[in-house]
This record gives structure tokens, sequence and C-alpha cells, in this order.
């Protein structure tokens, strides 16, 4: 039998046949933990997602989900400043506590080996807090460390790590590991460079990544750091047009199985980069861009990423798709190989901004802007289709906690950010239409600057820390 008939027995539309597959894994000729993955990572598994269950306990805007080890439990955190622990399947809440935190709280995640017992959050108000479920069910959190502006991400192997810092969870004493300066010189002006998100490579928890706001994805190996914050990065990555452009950021990070880094630009599109498209430790002095342009990382467009701070994802047991929420309220779905958009899907009625996998099945779970949860499962009838028309229809709603900025120090960087983007926006040729879109931008930061003084009360009727303790 010849290659071509082999493979026609195997594969069916460029991918495996699940009739087949199953067949073979009966009589032998594959393993379960083969077929599982062949199953888990089909295109009719992606084009058959749908709405499984809607989880709606919280009060506010749904910033983070993420699946516990075994994939049974969902732990969401809000807006609402609380964290809760779901029976995914059965749509029930397993646990509801405070977190502890006085502003709206942007990531949640299970400490591993924990048992699903710690939970560790960050959030607007720059804390980083460690919330332990005793014996007794009840929960107790504790403040690890304070950022001195917002905390967007974290991640948790090999040891609890947000932004700059690093946490032995012996001790609770954080450690500052470096601070990303600017690269450009036309931000030098900046004390250091604002962090949006941080990942962790799973084939060498040496190496983490982080980005925010200018061009550079960071590169770290942790094993090189100093320990006093002056180390700088080993490598840094950037789409060759986007060096030196002073409008775009960085929202979203997240490592393939295979070591990819993948990163979500906001007013810009997706890339995926290998890691020897690197510009070393001084992209300054990297290659012209002439010689860079056999290295250009593949591109995954069709979403918008202007009004928040949106995560990106691989989903697939081997990454084999990359996900991304969008301001159309959508969620994107492309083949990560190809670049190819295979699935637009209706997630938010405003913005979808949190997209998270399963650890081991095709399922998915969203959040956005509305005060729910959405689990999908590839449980449809019918393979989808793509919308005739996906361009983005704007839907209007009060900006969402990106804009809600934490702090008088946060407001004045970010309208430092707008004014300097403003004066160098003849780079752009947008000329006078620029300018006055980026005042319009200034003043209306400034009319939505909410600064409340609500002191936090614990679960336990423990004082929490008021913003006054913080901005005093």
């Amino acid at each position: 039998m010849t290659d071509n008939a082999k493979r026609s027995r195997t594969h069916f539309n460029g991918s495996h046949h699940p009739v087949v597959d199953f067949w073979r894994r009966e009589v032998g000729g594959i393993s379960p933990r083969s077929f599982s993955d062949r199953f888990s990572a089909s295109e009719n598994m992606v084009l058959r997602l749908e709405v499984y269950r809607k989880l709606a306990k919280h009060k506010g805007c749904v910033n983070t989900v993420s699946f516990n080890a075994q994939g049974d439990i969902l732990v969401s955190g809000s807006d609402d400043r609380r964290v809760l622990l779901w029976d995914w399947e059965l749509g029930n809440v397993k646990l509801s506590f405070h977190s502890g935190h006085s502003n709206n709280v942007f990531q949640a995640k299970f400490m591993p080996f924990s048992d699903d017992r710690t939970v560790v959050t960050c959030a607007a108000d720059g804390m980083v807090r460690r919330a332990s479920v005793l014996e007794s069910g009840k929960v107790e959190t504790v403040l690890l460390g304070l950022h001195q502006g917002p905390a967007h991400k974290l991640c948790t192997e090999p040891a609890l790590i947000s932004s700059t810092l690093v946490f032995d969870l012996r001790t609770q004493a954080p450690t500052e590991l470096f601070t990303c300066q600017a690269v450009n010189p036309r931000r030098r002006h900046l004390e250091a460079a604002q962090l949006n998100a941080i990942a962790m490579d799973p084939r060498n928890s040496n190496l983490l990544a982080v980005g925010g706001m200018d061009e550079y994805a960071r590169l770290y190996d942790i094993r090189r750091l100093h320990g006093d914050g002056s180390s700088r990065a080993a490598d840094h990555f950037a789409p060759p047009h986007l060096i030196g452009d002073l409008h775009v950021g960085i929202t979203g990070l997240a490592f393939s199985e295979q070591s990819e880094l993948l990163v979500s630009y906001n007013n810009e599109f997706i890339y995926l980069f290998t890691h020897d498209m690197g510009l070393g430790s001084n992209p300054m002095t990297s290659p012209p861009e002439d010689e860079r342009k056999d290295s250009v990382p593949m591109a995954y467009k069709g979403h918008k990423n202007v009004e928040t701070v949106k995560g990106v994802n691989f989903c697939g047991p081997r990454s084999e798709y990359v996900v991304s929420g969008s301001d159309c309220g959508r969620i994107f779905i492309w083949k990560k190989k190809s670049g190819e958009l295979i699935r637009v899907m209706e997630g938010d009625r405003y913005v979808v901004n949190c997209i998270e996998p399963h650890p081991h099945i095709p399922v998915l779970a969203s959040s956005g802007i509305e005060n729910d949860i959405k689990v999908w499962t590839s449980k449809a009838a019918e393979r989808a289709t793509l919308p005739d028309n996906i361009e983005m229809q704007r839907k209007r709603k009060p900006r969402g906690w990106m804009y809600r900025v934490s702090s008088p120090q946060e407001l004045l960087a970010q309208l430092f950010f707008l004014q300097n983007r403003s004066r160098f926006s003849e780079d752009r040729e947008e000329g006078e239409a620029s300018s006055s879109s980026t005042g319009r931008e200034l003043l209306d930061r400034i009319l939505n600057f909410n600064d409340d003084d609500d002191e936090h009360v614990s679960d336990d009727g423990e004082d929490g820390v008021s913003r006054d303790d913080f901005f005093s």
C-alpha cells in the first residue's frame, strides 16, 4: 500500500478521522493517550463548541478563570473582589470568599500540590494575597506583597511570581527579581516599563516571559538574576514593524507546549515567536530590519484588542490552536501552524477578556464584561461555519476594569503615556485627528477616575487595608 493510501485511511479533511482512530484504539493500534490527544485536537471538536453552562454568581466583571490540575474545579475572580470555586459540570459554587483585596481581582490561581486548598490572587490594588482553605472550611487570607501599581498576572511554577516579585510561601517574603527598563530611547523618560502579562515556559521553568507598556516581550532566565532588581532580560521579542512604535503595548502572553511564545498587542495583532526570532539582550544592536525579514512571526488577525487588557492562550493537547477574546464580544480561534481563522463565537454582550482551556479535554471557560462565566463543550449537533461578516461591530459599554485606575500615581502615569502618544502621532501620519482623539481620551480618564476610600473587612471580621494606607 502506498503512503498516500495509508494516509487516506487515517485522515479526513487533513485531520485524523475519529472513527478510524477509535477502531485503531480498540485493536491496539493506537495508545489511549494518543487517541485522547487526537480526539481533543480534532478540528471537528473546535467546530462543535457551544455554551454548555453559564456560571452566574459574581456581581461584577469576571476578570480571571482558571482550572485546577485535575480540571474538575474552576476558580474565578471578579470586580466584586470575591473568589469563587466552581463545580463547573454541575454549575454549583463549592466555595465563595472575599479575597481580601481592596480593588478588582485580576487573577486567581490554585497553587500546585496544595490539594486545591491554596489560592493565590493579585489585583488592581497591587496586592498579592494567599487564601488558605482550612479543614473547618473557613478561609484565611494573608498579604504576601505589594506592587507599586496594579498587579495584573501571576504564575505559580516553580514558585509564585507576580510581575517582578517572587514569593517564598514558607516565609511569605517577597524578593524583587528585576525592573524592566525602557529599551527605546524615546521611552527613557519612563522610570520602568509597566507590566501587564507574565508566563512561564512549560518545558523549562527557568524561563520567564513578561510584557507590558512597550513593544518588547522580555525573556528572563531566573537562574541568572542578580536578586537586586538590576538584571537584564536574556532575550527580547517584537515584530520587526512594531520596533520603535510608541503606540503599542502587550496585554497577553502564553507559552506553547513547544516553548513558542504567543504575544498579544493592543490595537494590533497576535504574534507567535520561536526561540530563534529573539533580538538578544540588547535589541537596539540587533540586525537591521532587512536582515530580520526572514524571521517574521506568524500573525493571527481578525479580533480587536483596544478596550481592555486581554489575555491570549493556546488550546489543544499540543497547543494546536490559538484563542483570544475581542472587543466585539466574540471568541476567535485560529490554527496555530497556518494562522487560519476557523471559529468565531459569541462570548459576551460587550468584551471577552479571558479564555482558559481545560487541562485534559476539549472544554473552554470564558469571561468578560458580563458578570457570568461561560463553559464551552463540543456538544453542538452541527459543525459551525465562519460568519459572513467578521468585521467588528462595536458595542458600547462603560469602560471595563482596565480604565478603572487604582491610584493617583497610576492615573498620572496613564495620562503621561497618552500625552506622549499624542506628541509622536505625526510619526504615524495621524495629524490633528489623532491629537483630538487623544485629547478626548485624556479627558475621559480624568472624568472616570474613581478614588473611593472604602475599607475592606474580611469574612473573618478582621480589618483589611484601606486605600489611604496605600496612597498616603
